[in-house]
């Protein structure tokens, strides 16, 4: 990245590799080194600081156990993204850019989705790692939007409307709306919100797109 970019400027959690990063970075101008932990970072003071407020591009690999919290740390700090490129495990990125009413698609998928067009660049096998890991790894590219693809009354709301969806996927939308106890619902209100966002009685809500959460919550709204 030093070498084709006009600045990198990394956040390191690990103080341990401090020494080594003098090393291994020395020569390298264009290059400054943050110690943190990414999810207590206020990415648009640093990018303020760093790139007077400009776009940037952020590319990563992610610790895996935390690789949802830090793409969603990015996109709702408000920060100025062109892009993210992340390599994480693979069934991540599977559900990071599946589509409606396949068995990867979830709310992690709208979420990345909305904000976001991904991309697979390619796969990295286990096996391409020394000790290989017991996953596969993707690199994922996600071209950010300067503005969501959908418009909705509350988005909040429509958050919460997919949270319901798929906290029990199985179920239809109508019956998992009126069980998620944070919307407070009644079955009657569910039923009639989703015939006022001309979607079928019986739909589950691993049918429904981006647009027909926004039509969902629109309708909730009034």
């Amino acid at each position: 990245m030093a070498s084709c970019a006009r600045k990198v400027v990394a956040v390191e959690i690990d103080r341990a590799l401090e020494p080594v990063l003098r090393d291994t970075l020395a020569g390298w101008e264009n290059v400054s080194v943050r110690f943190g932990d990414i999810l207590k970072t206020d990415l648009t003071k640093l990018i303020e600081e760093e790139n007077a407020g400009r776009p940037v591009r952020v590319a990563a690999n992610l610790p895996y156990y935390i690789t949802t919290p830090i793409l969603m740390q990015l996109f709702e700090s408000g920060a100025p993204l062109t892009s993210v490129t992340v390599m994480v495990q693979k069934e991540v990125a599977d559900r990071m850019a599946a589509a409606p009413g396949t068995k990867d698609y979830g709310a992690l998928s709208l979420a990345v989705q909305y904000r976001a067009k991904p991309r697979i660049a390619c796969i990295a096998p286990a096996g391409a790692f020394l000790p290989p890991p017991k996953v596969d790894s993707a690199v994922v590219h996600l071209s950010c939007y300067e503005r969501p693809p959908v418009e909705t009354k509350d988005e909040n709301m429509f958050f919460s409307l997919i949270r319901a969806a798929f906290a029990q996927r199985r179920k239809t939308l109508a019956n998992a709306l009126s069980g998620a106890a944070w919307l407070g619902f009644s079955k009657e209100q569910a039923t009639a919100a989703i015939e006022t966002a001309d979607l079928p009685a019986n739909v589950r809500g691993e049918r429904l797109s981006l647009e027909d959460f926004a039509r969902l919550t629109d309708a909730v709204k009034g």
